[in-house]
């Protein structure tokens, strides 16, 4: 078996040379450091099935300000970890006593990390064109760990999102994601994602979401026919118990090569 189910903690080989991502060594043997889908094809690694964001420099992220102090706004990463934006690393010059002007609690920008020490102080910087004060549009969170599903084979996923939705998406490493476009498209594109978060372990998600997409736009919002009866069935008996049909469709394996990206 190439891929599987583990546990933090769990062996994975005896070769400490495939070790990659999600992995430890010890004692001369691989194991898992976290709860995951474990990839034993060529190297060794494990994508983590949930989880906090863990910086790492380079990352493009989308911040909330917490704090204004002296030289440094405090910056909530969806991470153990808070960020630091030092007032030099503004896109202008400005004085200390101005900071709470440009930008104050409450606001969301999108940062980039500039680099992580070895006591994980984060340091973000605003200094490049992309990297802005976020103003307009909407900001939703999905798990961190999905964030890779959500970008798809080399933005596959994304794209076709952009596509169908019309709305511009920006997705930060950190799980936060931002939209700008027409209120009917964001409420589009805020289920679509709302949907892959939810079942991106489920095998056919790309045709699944491509299938809602369509349904949605032309109103036909019904599930497939087995969902339909059990939605007629709950009908019956006063019940909501749609979401136990949506996990009818699970299938054993399909978690692997979704999560993973190389069915």
């Amino acid at each position: 078996m190439e891929k599987k189910l583990v546990i933090p903690g769990e062996f994975l080989s005896d070769d400490v040379t495939l070790a990659d991502e999600g992995t430890y060594v010890e004692d001369g043997k691989v194991f898992s450091s976290v709860f995951g889908i474990a990839s034993l094809k060529n190297h060794i690694r494990v994508v983590p099935l949930s989880g906090k964001y863990i910086p790492i420099p380079g990352d493009m992220i989308i911040g909330v300000i917490t704090e204004v102090s002296f030289s440094n706004w405090i910056v909530d990463i969806r991470s153990p970890y808070e960020g630091l934006l030092h007032i030099s690393e503004f896109p202008r010059r400005i004085e200390s006593q101005d900071m709470s002007r440009y930008l104050t609690v409450g606001d969301s920008i999108m940062a980039l990390v500039r680099d992580v020490d070895a006591n994980m102080k984060v340091e973000l910087t605003l200094n490049d064109q992309r990297l802005r004060q976020i103003k307009e549009g909407r900001i939703i969170e999905v798990t961190p760990s999905k964030v890779p599903r959500l970008i798809g084979r080399s933005g596959s996923m994304i794209a076709m999102l952009k596509n169908e939705t019309n709305c511009n998406i920006f997705i930060g490493q950190n799980g936060r994601i931002w939209m700008t476009g027409k209120d009917k498209d964001l409420d589009l594109a805020v289920k679509a994602i709302s949907k892959i978060d939810r079942e991106s372990h489920i095998s056919g998600l790309t045709d699944r979401i491509i299938k809602f997409l369509k349904e949605e736009k032309s109103g036909q919002v019904k599930e497939p026919e087995k969902e339909a009866k059990k939605e007629i069935k709950t009908e019956e008996h006063g019940k909501e118990e749609k979401s136990e049909a949506e996990h009818e469709e699970e299938k054993p394996g399909g978690i692997l090569d979704e999560l993973l990206g190389d069915k």
